[in-house]
């Protein structure tokens, strides 16, 4: 298997488990929170998708979609336009709502194709390019992208695990 197929295959996953999370769900369940401190799956989907967004973008060289496709505008979120969600306060969880999940399967989507696209032309050796020099060792770009893989495939497991429990409840 060659490096883009992988890659490819790798973010294509995540897209299936963000629609298996929030696809059919009200603006209730979305922002349904297991206690007080916790992620709700809205929080969870978008924060997910803005890691993406941010990062891919820094290592293609590209603008986030966030902000070119008017995304933040459609969200209307009271956060700067740079917010991606890390170091948000339980206060700042609790303002993540949406009234369908239609905006933030949206909005992952087209983070999603952005993706793909750029995955989708990389070769082996793209992914020895030192990306971030803020860290020792270095990142290189292999790293950033099963960085973001990882994460973006923890939340979606979260916000799978709170859909779950939002059934269950019969919330």
């Amino acid at each position: 298997m060659d490096v883009a197929a992988l890659l490819t295959d790798a973010f294509s996953r995540i897209g299936e488990e963000v629609h298996g999370a929030a696809d059919g769900l009200s603006a209730e369940q979305l922002a349904h929170r297991i206690d007080p401190e916790a992620n709700s799956i809205a929080w969870l989907v978008w924060h997910l998708s803005r890691v993406q967004d941010d990062h891919v973008a820094g290592v293609a060289g590209t603008e986030q979609v966030w902000r070119t496709q008017g995304w933040a505008d459609q969200f209307g979120l009271p956060f700067p336009v740079r917010a991606i969600g890390y170091g948000h306060s339980s206060d700042d969880v609790a303002q993540v709502r949406v009234e369908s999940p239609e905006l933030l399967t949206g909005y992952y989507d087209a983070v999603a194709a952005r993706t793909l696209e750029y995955v989708g032309g990389l070769t082996e050796g793209d992914l020895d390019r030192v990306v971030d020099e803020a860290w020792d060792p270095p990142v290189t770009l292999g790293v950033r992208l099963v960085s973001v893989i990882d994460d973006c495939a923890q939340h979606a497991g979260q916000a799978a695990f709170v859909r779950g429990v939002v059934e269950r409840l019969g919330q």
